[in-house]
């Protein structure tokens, strides 16, 4: 048995309310952050399709500020402007967001924007020619934030903000660990309310950045083990979302992207960033595709192009799928990248560019904009150019 290498964990201060009636908590956690203008973003579909804006506004009382509900995919600026336009016209407070990832990270953004001086494309991660990403330190105070949740998200409970420029179609990222949520709540019926196939997609998503730390070679004992388990609730919890609501299994899946979300913030850099990075431009350059649609495509290719460098992780994970028992590492490590991409066929998402009506011209635009993605400088192959991308891609396709 290898011994365990140095490891850091870090972890921060929430509160997390689930189950039945979960909601009821909303106005005590509120009370507890001494907040007097509590403002709501949502989306339109929380907004007028679901009873949750109502809920939270006869929890809230006088403390109820107004709500945004212009929240959209993927968080574009336009929207992300608008919605900080809102609250700041509202003297929030505090901002609750209610839904999924694009709302979670809609407020993150409408928090920092709140209160940082200067334009977005100012305060986001820029990208100097030959050198490293440089995150600037947004040091202004924020208010808090609580997450009613509708679907899992990988943004969960992540420092990080990306807000789509509409213009140049690349995300503008924001870093900041004081926009980490205060309370969090997983209300039964809220989780109900959110269409069974929107619930498939933000969990495909949070699987592959479960399968991309469990075979990440070097992981410390703790995020293991949430990686692991994480891994088991979305296997199995992941095809009974084909039927009738299942409110085990939705909230299994809720939980698996939370551990996940816990695991990498206690782990250095993504030994699988490529995934993120092909993901990250496939999902916003095309609005017809789904975060599950991105992850589906990237998570197996991901797993195969890292094959040599991360050789023991995937065999780890291979074992962890049941399919590398008496087998050699490098056989099961392409088994497992097998059954991934097979899992994700099962669940009637795409696992090659064509299957996404991808044009195979645009192969060559996605591996530039991918080379400008924070999390490529950490993939475990070093990535020489754009050409080597593209050349993956056409694999892909």
């Amino acid at each position: 048995m290898q011994a365990v290498a140095p490891f850091r964990h870090r972890s921060f201060p929430l509160s997390l309310h689930a189950g039945k009636g979960a909601l009821q908590n909303l106005r005590a956690e509120v009370d507890r952050a001494k907040a007097k203008r509590a403002f709501v973003v949502c989306g339109p579909s929380v907004a007028h399709r679901t009873d949750l804006v109502g809920r939270v506004k006869a929890q809230l009382g006088e403390k109820f500020a107004g709500v945004f509900d212009g929240v959209q995919t993927s968080s574009p600026l336009p929207s992300v402007l608008a919605g900080t336009a809102a609250a700041r016209e509202a003297g929030a407070d505090l901002i609750i967001a209610i839904g999924g990832g694009s709302a979670m990270v809609t407020a993150r953004a409408i928090i920092i924007l709140l209160a940082e001086k200067g334009d977005i494309h100012d305060i986001c991660t820029q990208y100097p020619p030959g050198q490293p990403p440089l995150s600037p330190k947004l040091m202004a105070p924020k208010i808090p934030n609580i997450l009613v949740l509708t679907t899992p998200s990988t943004a969960m409970t992540r420092a990080g903000t990306a807000v789509k420029d509409i213009e140049s179609r690349h995300r503008l990222e924001l870093f900041d660990p004081k926009t980490r949520p205060f309370a969090m709540i997983w209300d039964e019926d809220a989780l109900l309310s959110a269409p069974a196939e929107l619930f498939v997609s933000t969990s495909a998503s949070a699987l592959s950045g479960i399968v991309a730390g469990a075979a990440t070679p070097r992981v410390n004992p703790l995020a293991l083990a949430d990686l692991l388990h994480a891994l088991r609730l979305s296997l199995e919890s992941l095809p009974l979302m084909d039927g009738e609501p299942n409110n085990t299994a939705r909230m299994n899946l809720v939980a698996a992207s939370f551990l996940s979300n816990r695991a990498l913030d206690s782990m250095r850099g993504r030994a699988f960033g490529i995934m993120s990075s092909l993901g990250h431009v496939i999902d916003t350059r095309y609005e017809t595709l789904s975060h599950g649609d991105a992850a589906s495509l990237t998570t197996a290719w991901g797993l195969r192009f890292n094959l040599e460098q991360t050789l023991d992780g995937q065999a780890r994970l291979a074992q962890a799928l049941n399919v590398g028992a008496n087998l050699a590492p490098l056989e099961a490590a392409k088994r497992a990248a097998d059954f991934i991409e097979d899992f994700y066929r099962r669940l009637k998402l795409p696992v090659r560019l064509r299957e996404a009506a991808i044009p195979q011209q645009d192969l060559e635009r996605i591996a530039h904009d991918a080379t400008g993605d924070f999390y490529l400088h950490q993939n475990a192959r070093k990535v020489k150019d754009a050409a080597e991308l593209t050349q993956l891609l056409r694999q892909m396709w």
